[in-house]
C-alpha cells in the first residue's frame, strides 16, 4: 500500500504499519491505536487480522515465512487474495495445522486449478476457500459468457476462432 492513506484521511483508523523492510512494501492491519510496528515479528505476533496485497515479484515471494505465522495468535486470520507464493510453500497449511494462525481465507493455492477435493485446505473447518475472482462484475460476467459462446458455435459451424493453440486443430482433423 502506498503512501496517501493514513488514520486522518480514511474513515476507518488505520492502525499498525510496520516500517518498510524493502521500500516500497508495507505491511498493514487495523488494531487500535494507531502506531508503527517495531519489528516484523512484532506485527505477526499482535495482529488480530492480516490481509495480503501484493504483487507478486522476486521480493515479494515467500516474503510471508513459517516463522511469521507461527508468531500469529491462535485467534488470528490471514487473508491472502493476492498470490499464493507470498506465503513460504507449505506454510500455511503446516501453521493452520499447527494453530498459528487459527483461520485463514484464501482465493489462492500453491498449485492452480485446485482440482482435487481431498486438498488439505478445502479440508479444514477453520479455512474459507473461495475461487479467484475478486474482480469479476456482472457485466464482466456477460461478457466473458458471451465471448465463450461465440467462440462455441464458431467451433461447431467449422470456423473456430480466437484459437491460442490452431496445430492443435489440425491434428484433431487427421484424427477423424
Amino acid at each position: 500500500m502506498g503512501g496517501g492513506i493514513t488514520p486522518q484521511s480514511h474513515p476507518c483508523r488505520f492502525s499498525r504499519v510496520l516500517k518498510p523492510i524493502q521500500a516500497p512494501i508495507r505491511y498493514i492491519a487495523i488494531i487500535y491505536p494507531c502506531h508503527a510496528a517495531p519489528s516484523k515479528n512484532a506485527f505477526f505476533e499482535e495482529c488480530d487480522i492480516i490481509s495480503l496485497h501484493l504483487r507478486l515479484v522476486d521480493a515479494t515471494r515467500g516474503i510471508v515465512t513459517a516463522g511469521d505465522l507461527a508468531r500469529m495468535k491462535p485467534t488470528a486470520l490471514i487473508v491472502n487474495t493476492s498470490r499464493a507464493q507470498l506465503i513460504a510453500p507449505g506454510a500455511l497449511v503446516n501453521a493452520l495445522n499447527a494453530g498459528r494462525p487459527g483461520m485463514a481465507a484464501v482465493d489462492v493455492f500453491e498449485e492452480e486449478p485446485v482440482l482435487d477435493p481431498r486438498h488439505p485446505l478445502l479440508l479444514m473447518d477453520n479455512v474459507v476457500c473461495t475461487p479467484h475472482i475478486g474482480y469479476v462484475s456482472r457485466d464482466e460476467y456477460e461478457i466473458q459468457f458471451a465471448d465463450i459462446f461465440d467462440q462455441i458455435t464458431a467451433y461447431v459451424a467449422g470456423a473456430p476462432i480466437n484459437v491460442v493453440n490452431p496445430g492443435v486443430l489440425d491434428c484433431a482433423s487427421k484424427r477423424r
